[in-house]
């Protein structure tokens, strides 16, 4: 008998790296036009509202969204002892912009910025340290502005309609929930612990190191109080512009407890609950709610949908010349 021979088929190939970072380009923009497409009667109606807005105080509105990419850049750069590249970090920071409207809370920048730092060279422990201060830092930093406020403007809010009596107790059991659980995962299993016990002793370590140099003490407290600072005030401005007939500080007081309020939401961005409960802070705060919604509206249109193509695009870029 003659052997004959099967024609063998083609193996497998794999899709090179320079393939796959062009498909990753991609993918913010098509990530973009989804969020637009299932958010579009709520876009066609923030435009709606800057029509009949003074062009002078969104003008200011813009300049302060600018600015927080400024912000989070001195507060990215003073969580890590080495210095980081000037200008491909403030590119970072507004593509981390674009990527946490993106995806739910706080993943989207998070991501970007721990890809980032170890791109420059910080080790991955040393990098989830230095996010992990970070976001430490601007949780602080938030929650000592609006106590600062609440002190000087006790009188504000209206605190009973921020958080009905109704909402309290699901809320607060909620919460137990989530600590009994997470206490439950520690105790029982030791390689969680281990790794969580690591940790934190890097991270002990990593913001003693930084807060020998107060070069970096000043970038990362001094930026984590004005990220949340000019937030607030791009909403004060916003408010100007459409007449809204709420003090600036009340308004930037109600944009702080508005947003330490859905901090633990887990949508992208906060789109949606942000909104809402801006509404409801400056309601509470003595707007009408007819002026309230247009402001708030007008207020995500500026600082959301406007830079979230351009944020978009530069983290496309960045992804394809190697930066993340």
């Amino acid at each position: 008998m003659t052997a004959v021979e099967l024609p063998q088929g083609r193996p497998l190939e794999r899709l090179p790296a320079r393939r796959i970072r062009q498909i990753l380009c991609l993918v913010p923009l098509l990530l973009v036009t989804v969020v637009a497409v299932r958010h579009r009667s709520v876009l066609a109606e923030g435009f709606g509202h800057l029509r009949h807005a003074e062009w002078p105080w969104l003008l200011a509105a813009a300049g302060t969204t600018c600015l927080t990419w400024v912000a989070a850049s001195f507060t990215r750069q003073g969580a890590v002892v080495e210095r980081l590249p000037r200008r491909r970090l403030l590119a970072t920071q507004f593509a981390a912009g674009a990527a946490n409207h993106l995806l739910p809370t706080g993943l989207g920048a998070g991501a970007v910025n721990l890809r980032f730092m170890t791109v420059c060279g910080v080790p991955l422990a040393r990098s989830s340290a230095a996010l992990a201060l970070y976001l430490l830092a601007e949780s602080i930093g938030r929650l000592t502005l609006l106590a600062a406020l609440f002190v000087a403007f006790p009188d504000a809010l209206r605190l009973g309609t921020l958080l009905p009596d109704a909402s309290a107790g699901p809320l607060l059991l909620g919460l137990g929930g989530v600590l009994v659980v997470a206490v439950g995962v520690l105790v029982g299993v030791r390689r969680v612990r281990t790794a969580l016990c690591s940790f934190l002793r890097t991270a002990l370590r990593e913001a003693r190191s930084v807060h020998t140099r107060p070069s970096r003490v000043l970038a990362l407290w001094g930026g984590s109080l004005a990220f949340p600072a000019l937030q607030a005030a791009g909403l004060a401005a916003v408010g100007q512009a459409l007449g809204l007939s709420v003090p600036p500080v009340h308004m930037a007081l109600a944009y702080l407890a508005a947003t330490c309020a859905v901090a633990l939401v887990p949508t992208p961005g906060g789109v949606g609950s942000v909104e809402a409960a801006l509404v409801i802070a400056l309601v509470a705060a003595g707007g009408p709610a007819a002026v309230a919604t247009a402001v708030v509206l007008a207020y995500r249109i500026i600082t959301v949908w406007v830079p979230l193509v351009p944020g978009a695009l530069t983290l496309g870029a960045l992804v394809r010349l190697k930066v993340i």
